[in-house]
Parts: C-alpha cells; sequence; structure tokens
C-alpha cells in the first residue's frame, strides 16, 4: 500500500475563520476533497501538509519545505494536490520538481482537478501549460496590484501596514492619518532641539538616556506591526531619516522602494524623482518656517560618505559584546568601525573599536591567498570584542 502526502495551500486569509491559529475553510475543504480520494484508493495518509495564507510563488512555505525534505528521504510515495497550482505556479518549480527530482526521488505527483499525474507520460505536456498559465497568472495578478497601489498613491493615500511614527491611521478615512500625540511630540522634540543646535548624536543619546521608545519599539508596544525591525534604541540613522522626512511636514511621499519581482518579496530602492509625492493629505507634525531652518542645518552639515558605494565590510562588523552591526566613520582619511550601541547608548554596551587596517590584517591571516576585496566579498561576519578581532564567518 502506498504512503500519500497531502498538500495543502491557500494564499489569502480566510476572513471568516472563528479562530485565526485555525485552518481556513477553504483549506478544510481541499484536505476533505483529498482524504477522500485517497481512501477511495486504498492509500495510506503519511501525512497532510497544510500552508496557510501563503502564495503559490513564495518558496519559503514551512510545510512545503518540510514536504520536499521528506519526499527526498523516502518517507511516501505520492503527493496529492486539489490543483497543480496549490503546489507551485511557477515553471521553473514544476520543472524541477514534477520533472525533475520526484522521477529520481521515486514520488509520484498527482493533482485531482487538472488531472496532473507524473505516472501519465502523454500528461507532461498538460503539466507544462498549466505551469506557463499559472505563471503568467501570477505575473497579470502583480501587474494588477501594483496598478491599484500607485493610482491609490497617487490620490494621497497611505498605503502600509502601519503608519509612519509620529501618525496613526484615520479609523474613519481609508488610506488617512492622524497625529499620534505621544509620538508627535518625540517627533517636534527631535526638530527643536536639531534646529537649537544640538547634534543627532547627542539627540540620540538623550533619548536613550530617558528611556523614550525607539519607533520600532513603540509600534511594538501598541501592538502595531513594525516591518521585522527589532531595533531597541534610538540611532542616528533614525533621527536622520525623521528630519529628513516630508510627511512630516505635510506632504506624503511614497513609492520610494519597488518590488524586484512578482517572485521575490525584494525591494529596491526607486530613485528620488520617482517618488510619488501629495501635498495637503495630512495634518503636518512641523511648521515650515522650522522645517526649512532644519533642512539649512542639513545642508550646511552634511555626512561625510564615500560618494554613495558600500564598502566591503558595510554591514559585516559586529561587536562581540551585544551583537549589533558597528557603525564605520572615517577619520582623517583613516576608516574606523564602533559599536553602533555604545555610540547611542553608551550604558547599554562597553563598546568595540577598531580600524579597518586591523580588520583587514584578520582577513589577510584567515584567507591569505584573496587580497582584501575577495576576502571581505566572501565574509559573513567579523567580529571584534573590544579592540580585539575575534573572529571570521565565511559564507563560500
Amino acid at each position: 500500500m502506498p504512503k500519500v502526502a497531502i498538500y495543502c495551500r491557500l494564499s489569502e486569509e480566510d476572513r471568516g475563520k472563528a479562530n485565526p491559529t485555525a485552518d481556513s475553510e477553504s483549506i478544510c475543504n481541499q484536505k476533505a476533497l483529498l482524504c477522500q480520494y485517497a481512501q477511495e484508493r486504498g492509500w495510506e495518509i503519511y501525512q497532510i501538509y497544510s500552508d496557510d495564507d501563503y502564495a503559490g510563488a513564495d518558496r519559503r512555505r514551512p510545510a512545503f519545505n518540510q514536504m520536499l525534505r521528506d519526499a527526498e528521504a523516502g518517507t511516501f510515495q505520492i503527493i496529492l494536490c486539489k490543483t497543480q497550482s496549490r503546489f507551485t505556479r511557477e515553471v521553473e518549480l514544476v520543472e524541477k520538481y514534477l520533472h525533475g527530482l520526484f522521477p529520481i526521488w521515486g514520488i509520484r505527483f498527482i493533482s485531482v482537478v487538472d488531472n496532473a499525474d507524473t505516472q501519465v507520460r502523454s500528461n507532461k505536456k498538460s503539466r507544462q501549460i498549466n505551469a506557463l498559465v499559472n505563471e503568467w497568472y501570477l505575473e497579470d495578478l502583480s501587474d494588477n496590484i501594483r496598478s491599484v497601489l500607485t493610482a491609490k498613491r497617487k490620490q494621497g493615500l497611505h498605503i502600509g501596514a502601519s503608519a509612519l511614527y509620529g501618525y496613526r491611521k484615520d479609523p474613519d478615512r481609508k488610506g488617512g492619518l492622524l497625529p499620534d500625540p505621544e509620538a508627535a511630540d518625540i517627533v517636534r522634540e527631535i526638530f527643536r532641539r536639531y534646529a537649537d543646535g544640538w547634534g543627532k548624536t547627542v539627540i540620540v543619546r538623550d533619548l536613550n538616556r530617558r528611556g523614550v521608545p525607539c519607533p520600532s519599539a513603540y509600534k511594538r508596544l501598541h501592538g502595531l506591526p513594525c516591518g521585522g525591525k527589532t531595533g531597541e534604541i534610538w540611532r542616528e540613522a533614525t533621527v536622520s531619516g525623521i528630519l529628513r522626512n516630508e510627511m512630516y511636514r505635510g506632504i506624503m511621499v511614497q513609492g520610494r522602494y519597488e518590488s524586484v519581482s512578482y517572485k521575490t518579496k525584494a525591494l529596491r530602492a526607486v530613485a528620488e524623482e520617482g517618488w510619488i509625492r501629495v501635498p495637503g493629505t495630512h495634518e503636518p507634525l512641523i511648521e515650515e518656517a522650522l522645517w526649512q531652518q532644519v533642512a539649512r542645518r542639513l545642508t550646511a552639515h552634511p555626512r561625510a560618505d564615500s560618494g554613495g558605494k558600500a564598502g566591503p565590510l558595510a554591514g559585516k562588523v559586529r561587536c562581540g559584546t551585544c551583537g549589533c552591526v558597528m557603525r564605520s566613520l572615517r577619520v582623517r582619511g583613516r576608516r574606523y568601525y564602533q559599536c553602533a550601541t555604545h555610540y547611542a547608548a553608551p550604558e547599554r554596551c562597553p563598546g568595540a573599536f577598531a580600524p579597518q587596517s586591523r580588520l583587514a590584517s584578520a582577513l589577510a591571516l584567515a584567507r591569505p591567498e584573496q587580497n582584501f576585496e575577495e576576502a571581505a566579498r566572501a565574509l559573513r561576519t567579523i567580529t571584534v570584542t573590544g579592540k580585539t578581532v575575534t573572529g571570521c564567518m565565511f559564507d563560500l
């Protein structure tokens, strides 16, 4: 008696769930259909794998990936789905698994509704056509969603899971923003102090000393989505971003990032001239005179950088005490790395500090056959504890 794995997937949250942790009604219907199909043929059900609220192009589906690992291990002989699109909507994965690895692993794939069956050689073309249609559907859906979101942004409607720090979503107007009194006061304080001559570092350290929650921590405290960010303290980059954000002067600015492809959730930055700006959409937190005063000071004191090009160690140097990514700075032409937590909140971490030359020496010892640039590209992390390089990890 062959063992069968049942796979179910739903791409949108069923809003009729009685319990948020329960499977949606559609998932339950898929299970019922497939269990009956297997029982009628006398097959033993090994396990039911279920991914609720996952798109067909999402390769990070947990149950899907567990099923593939079990298939490779030979724990069952058949994968059963309602339709081929429940398994995947990508041509690449259809070819990789249905026509490539599954025959090697001894796995038969069946989708009940559209009659895909890898044991029937004559319907291979049908499976490939199904895969093309499913991928075209994804591409068209992505284009339609992008068009709708662009239209809403041009109307000045806010698009996002949560409002910008300092604002809250208007409960009476979809896409509208209202000031959040508690956070708005902090935003105004940051602008006033910077206009009065306070440096960003002084502002950051004062906010951390007082225990003021940073934007991501504030959102977590209020049960709001925070985009996966897990910051616990204020940092100079956060304050700098607030001081440059035109949303605080009443201009809705959106479209700063765009999707790389409908096949991935990765984003890429959009050139500033491509941003969508709509003035007068919400109440400004900062008066225009104060905004202009801050803008003049920011222009007069630009941040030194490397021409916009990230250095080879960017994001890879970590403090061995607190684990944070160390900030880079240039002093008299030499580059140094400093613990960002110690810089922003000295009481939280004793800190770490190292010149880039010391990091280059550590890479030379770890990878003597490579030059600095090659070793840095292969580097995953380099750890500094105090003033000593304590470890290197490489991807290659």
